[in-house]
């Protein structure tokens, strides 16, 4: 029982051995193991398997790229093969860090009554929040957001997070199937939350966890990304997640 981490590497080295430090620090919460994805070769990280950790650190390397929630799906089919197999999974993106351990008041908030995933308040490299968690998109509240730079009403109940930064507990994770890895990039996080709270499952905002995410944003200043991120949007509206979503507005989330 514990805590394991789950985290994907598309030549994100650097973020990597800086997260890695961060997860292993002297008075760090206690991890099971962590798995780390090379979704790209990345030959200068397998000597890490070779240092000492406070934690099980297993290397997964992908022949071909895969997508978000195709990598940390196998991950965890990868800890549920465990003899020991881990009661929380992390998702966690590699560009992430912080300067207080977030996980203690992550796992409390999971004890929250149906409590199906925690996540921390993301904020940028100036310290300003970020937008980080949202109600349902739909094409109106998108052309509302990039084209008339509208933002939600305060105190607006959020509907979805992104998946930066999301602790399940596994029982959960594993009744919901994961990510949908029909989507390859972009909008799983929003499937999985729908998913979530059409289940009956909360989401918890552990307000007291911070934590700094270097976001890229790379679907609006690359193509191919931008397609991927459309591609997305298009499978999402047209999902049953989604419709009954829409039609029953069953939100469940929380801050504790």
């Amino acid at each position: 029982m514990g805590l394991v981490v789950s985290i994907v590497s598309h030549g994100h080295a650097v973020q990597v051995r800086s997260l890695l430090s961060l997860l292993s620090r002297p008075g760090a919460t206690p991890l099971l193991r962590v798995w780390l994805t090379l979704n790209l070769p990345e030959p200068e990280l397998l000597s890490l398997a070779e240092q000492t950790w406070p934690f099980d650190l297993h290397i997964l390397e992908n022949d071909t790229s895969q997508g978000f929630g195709t990598n940390h799906n196998q991950a965890f089919a990868h800890e549920l093969s465990k003899p020991d197999p881990a009661s929380q999974f992390c998702v966690l993106n590699p560009d992430m860090s912080w300067r207080v351990d977030p996980f203690p008041a992550l796992l409390s908030a999971l004890e929250v009554p149906q409590a199906g995933c925690a996540f921390p308040l993301q904020l940028d490299n100036r310290g300003q929040e970020q937008d980080h968690r949202r109600t349902i998109p739909s094409p109106l509240a998108l052309l509302q957001r990039h084209l008339l730079n509208s933002t939600p009403a305060p105190g607006m109940q959020p509907e979805w997070v992104n998946a930066a930064f999301l602790v399940f507990p596994c029982h959960v994770y594993a009744a919901l199937g994961g990510f949908d890895t029909r989507y390859f990039m972009y909008c799983e996080d929003v499937d999985i939350c729908l998913r979530l709270q059409l289940a009956g499952y909360t989401l918890v905002e552990a307000a007291t966890a911070r934590v700094v995410h270097d976001a890229r944003r790379a679907s609006r200043r690359d193509l191919r990304h931008l397609m991927w991120h459309v591609r997305s949007l298009l499978m999402l509206w047209t999902s049953p997640a989604y419709r009954r979503f829409r039609s029953f507005r069953p939100t469940f989330s929380i801050r504790c």
